[in-house]
């Protein structure tokens, strides 16, 4: 099913562990959240993720989209024994700057094999590509995590990188826009304020989005652009999100809201969950699993309507099932080109 059912709320949640609880089933059943999100906590063997999945879409009646982040490195929330660890995204950008082709190439296999471990699990949503930019004075919280600090490396590569996932049957999210590359502090425990001019920006940060504009999902940055907005991170930010991601980088999908129980946040949950919709963010995503917050969240989350819903079904609507493909070739290409010397 493209369409969410009538009824669903513009809401994606966490779960608490690796089965559903008892509490968790009557929630869902009473809000209808468009989609859920897989943490580690909610890993541990193919079986039961795939069995965890399929319990979350039974109780919500469709074909509900499931996400996690499966950018590999240091974010990855499926690892060995049972998965691969797949390389950061710096490891193609350093590839880039010798050799376009072979990175451009790596990098799209290198998804496609991640959206082969997802799908394989029922999984069809990934956070990634990450285009925010490696700066000197951003918060490691991006790091290894960004594909080099030029615009048009971080986009070639994050394009590369969101076609082999949709390929692979898995969609792409787009993250974390406009930038959160040259924020100096980490979102998940602070509110971090960026203060290079709107010009600077432009040619930089928002620049490296905008030739991703038509990818299906994006996620914002809880980060504050003075020279914009000096008073509301991007989340929350009317100005920044029409006149900045729907504007100036013409961003299309749907775009959900980064983590709201980031401490970057303030205010009460529901309080957070009603300025980020106000601010025009599609779907709102609340990631600890914690039942008071979720339920906060929720009772600020509209039923999916109007624009919002619209761009959820076109996201959806890409969703493909994928053709056989002979991943054991894929994977002995990819090891060729990550083992040649850059």
């Amino acid at each position: 099913m493209t369409f969410a059912p009538s009824g669903t709320r513009a809401l994606i949640v966490g779960l608490s562990g690796l089965r559903l609880t008892e509490g968790e089933r009557d929630f869902l059943r009473a809000v209808r959240p468009w989609g859920l999100i897989l943490f580690a906590r909610n890993v541990d063997t193919p079986e039961q993720v795939a069995h965890l999945v399929a319990e979350g879409r039974e109780v919500l009646g469709w074909r509900a989209p499931v996400l996690i982040d499966q950018e590999g490195g240091r974010v990855q929330r499926l690892r060995p024994p049972f998965w691969i660890d797949y390389p950061p995204a710096e490891q193609f950008g350093a590839i880039y700057k010798a050799d376009k082709a072979r990175a451009l190439k790596a990098v799209h296999l290198n998804s496609r094999l991640i959206a082969a471990d997802l799908a394989a699990l029922g999984i069809d949503v990934d956070c990634l590509p990450v285009a925010d930019l490696r700066l000197p004075e951003g918060h490691g919280v991006i790091g290894n995590r960004a594909y080099g600090s030029e615009p048009s490396t971080v986009a070639a590569l994050a394009s590369a990188a969101a076609r082999g996932l949709m390929e692979g049957g898995v969609l792409p999210v787009l993250k974390h826009i406009p930038g959160h590359g040259r924020a100096p502090a980490d979102s998940h425990e602070h509110l971090p304020t960026v203060t290079a001019s709107r010009s600077e920006l432009e040619a930089t940060d928002f620049a490296a989005f905008m030739s991703l504009n038509t990818l299906p999902l994006g996620m914002t940055a809880h980060v504050v652009y003075a020279a914009i907005d000096k008073h509301n991170p991007a989340t929350t930010s009317r100005v920044v999100l029409d006149d900045v991601v729907r504007g100036f980088i013409g961003f299309d999908g749907a775009l959900m809201s980064d983590d709201l129980s980031m401490k970057a946040l303030s205010g009460s949950f529901a309080e957070r969950a009603r300025a980020s919709i106000a601010a025009g963010c599609d779907l709102l995503l609340h990631c600890n699993g914690q039942m008071d917050e979720m339920r906060a969240v929720a009772s600020e989350s509209p039923p999916l309507a109007g624009a919002a819903a619209e761009r959820a079904a076109r996201a959806l609507a890409r969703r493909i099932d994928p053709p056989a493909t002979d991943l054991d070739a894929i994977r002995d290409e990819l090891a060729v080109l990550l083992e040649q010397p850059v």
